[in-house]
């Protein structure tokens, strides 16, 4: 894995600041310990921060065709190089290493900017052709690899792997982006393709940019060249199907295991994971690595599980226990990240990453099986609202659940199934509607309290429900449960769960691959029944059947946990000041974004007991964190990262 930065003039052949581009590359020092390399020449400067993973004695970035009049800098693996290679040889194309990247510049000569369509990996790049004139752009098809960009007034284009390589620029705008504080709020992170900043963009999964130089032709072109399809299959026997996903996982999993280097597996004990990891023991024949982190808190702990994975595989397995109270991380994941985050599940999995890379320098995760397999709750609790939906006129069932949904009290204390309001809530919207509504971190009524009347003006009516809708507009499919499952592949995947793993396993020099993310794979699943997926209230039923013959009954049909910690208690215990002094300081104070009584009441109310505002005065936390460590502070290299906290 490696870091990308780059500086591209539109409008001429300007000279290129070379110190600046080195300090931009820097920024990304952890995305590549190994090598880095510089590339600059009129109007163009290319940045590359290497992890050495595949060819390690060549291969170094930039990278250039044979005569250098094409040169890539690359992020990413590409899982068939060598069939691209063989087929690229044999079209005449000579290739000077054995090394992914170098696949990359010979299919831009041999198909331009088709090139993507052939590549099966996990990849982000950037590519000049001096002879066209024409900087190329592209990201893989699911988010897994992340790609920022800015087009600044002076016509420079800058892009990196990460934000703070293009904050290193002081001509960059560090306007916050209002559309983005009410996404950031709604959703937890920021969504594809906006960005915290106004002016700076995320490329969406899936997309290519094109820029050519003149003045005609200056502004970049943006293409969509993949979708997730949904387009169903022939009708089959389950068992029939469950025997090719089988082999497909296997498939999937042996193209992952290319590697130079020292390769291991994530193993939480939940079903995907696990799946994972028995593919490697059987297809490698050997004792794989595998890694996971333990709590001392038995209410948040699932390492036992692992474990008896572990022992049924023969794996090397290494588990660490941390503290359940493992709350020093905020400042340094503000820093990481760039953008307010508030999964505070990133906790543990910078911790797991942490572990992973004392022991290898490529890790396989399970991530990808919940949206391709319909593994969440919250698609059951989704279509039993929707059979709500389907039973009651619309003009009958908004008002009605309209009225019981605010008049209904509070109670989420609760367990999901007890908090009527909120499904009430639920009901009296439309499919989307409902959906945003379930997995917003805090709901429309909150966010329009939480958020002052100045940023309510500058949002001149936008709500962040407009996310949703845009993809569900594009949608390829009319069945309600493939739609939800279609939202999530476009936001929470790319938004939240692979940013995630992204810098927390980057900001320990560790390549995580995502097989069950394969987009062939993906349209494979994509077009199984429903019915397959979410079968009478449990979900990846076809995929627990069809590892019925190689996971136990206790790894496959035992209730998910997930990377949960304590959020309501360390709120109210341990970070009680912390909160107080980061949400009622001068800090969010004088953004003016925010209704200052309505967050003393949030922490006043929580910190009572009286109320649970864990997940909106997280997300508070984490954007004053961010406003603290990356906006005032300005860019810069990761911080250095403190040991765990062992129990």
């Amino acid at each position: 894995m490696c870091g990308i930065t780059g500086i591209f003039s539109l409008h001429g052949q300007a000279e290129i600041d070379r110190q600046l581009l080195a300090r931009m590359n820097e920024t990304q020092h952890h995305r590549g310990p190994d090598e880095g390399g510089l590339h600059v020449e009129a109007g163009l400067g290319l940045g590359h921060r290497r992890l050495s993973i595949v060819d390690l004695s060549s291969g170094q970035q930039p990278l250039f065709n044979e005569d250098g009049s094409v040169v890539v800098v690359f992020n990413g693996m590409i899982y068939n190089y060598r069939e691209l290679m063989r087929e690229l040889t044999a079209l005449g194309h000579q290739f000077r290493s054995r090394c992914d990247t170098e696949v990359i510049v010979h299919a831009w000569e041999q198909w331009g900017r088709d090139c993507v369509t052939r590549l099966r990996g996990m990849f982000a790049f950037a590519l000049w052709d001096r002879q066209r004139q024409t900087l190329f752009v592209a990201r893989d098809r699911l988010g897994i690899k992340p790609l920022f960009y800015a087009l600044l007034p002076d016509g420079r284009f800058l892009f990196a792997s990460e934000l703070k390589a293009l904050l290193a620029d002081p001509a960059l705008p560090r306007a916050l982006d209002p559309c983005a504080v009410e996404e950031y709020f709604a959703y937890g992170y920021v969504p594809e393709p906006r960005t915290i900043l106004r002016g700076v963009h995320k490329l969406s999964p899936g997309h290519t940019l094109l820029l050519q130089r003149g003045a005609t032709r200056g502004q970049p072109q943006q293409q969509r060249y993949w979708d997730i399809p949904f387009q169903l299959g022939s009708q089959r026997p389950a068992e029939e199907i469950a025997a090719e996903l089988l082999e497909r996982l296997r498939e999937v999993v042996g193209s992952h295991l290319v590697t130079d280097v020292s390769l291991g597996g994530f193993l939480s004990g939940g079903v995907d994971s696990s799946a994972v990891v028995a593919m490697m023991a059987q297809l490698t024949g050997e004792s794989v690595n595998t890694c996971s982190i333990a709590f001392n808190d038995p209410a948040y702990d699932e390492s036992h599980y692992a474990a008896q994975v572990a022992q049924q595989f023969r794996t090397r397995h290494h588990m660490r226990t941390v503290d359940k109270d493992d709350y020093g991380l905020i400042d340094l994941l503000a820093k990481l990240y760039d953008e307010p985050y508030a999964d505070s599940s990133a906790i543990p999995t910078y911790r797991v990453c942490q572990l992973a890379k004392e022991s290898v320098t490529v890790a396989l995760s399970g991530d990808g099986g919940d949206e391709n397999f319909a593994g969440y709750r919250r698609y059951r609790y989704a279509m039993n609202e929707e059979k709500v939906r389907a039973r009651l006129p619309e003009g009958l069932r908004k008002p009605l659940f309209g009225f019981l949904g605010r008049h209904y009290p509070k109670a989420d204390w609760a367990p999901r199934v007890l908090r009527a309001k909120t499904t009430f809530e639920a009901l009296a919207r439309d499919t989307v509607e409902g959906y945003f509504h379930g997995v917003s971190i805090m709901p429309d009524r909150v966010r329009q309290r939480l958020l002052s009347p100045g940023l309510r003006r500058e949002l001149q009516g936008y709500q962040a429900i407009e996310v949703m809708r845009g993809h569900a507009a594009q949608a390829p499919t009319e069945d309600a449960l493939s739609l939800l499952q279609y939202l999530d592949l476009k936001t929470y995947l790319p938004g939240d769960i692979l940013t995630k793993v992204d810098r927390a396993s980057m900001a320990h020099a560790l390549e995580v691959r995502v097989p069950l993310l394969d987009h062939q794979f993906v349209e494979w699943v994509s077009g199984l029944p429903p019915a397959l997926k979410l079968h009478e209230g449990q979900g990846k039923y076809i995929f627990k059947k069809a590892l019925e013959g190689t996971l136990s009954e206790d790894i496959l049909y035992r209730r998910k946990m997930g990377f949960s910690i304590p959020l309501s208690s360390w709120l109210r215990g341990p970070l009680r000041q912390v909160v107080q002094d980061s949400l009622l300081g001068p800090l969010l104070r004088q953004t003016g974004l925010f209704d200052m009584d309505f967050v003393q009441e949030l922490v006043e109310q929580h910190q009572s007991g009286r109320r649970d505002h864990a997940a909106p005065l997280w997300a508070l936390l984490m954007f004053a964190a961010f406003l603290r460590n990356v906006l005032q502070a300005g860019a810069g290299a990761a911080p250095q990262q403190p040991a765990a906290r062992a129990a």
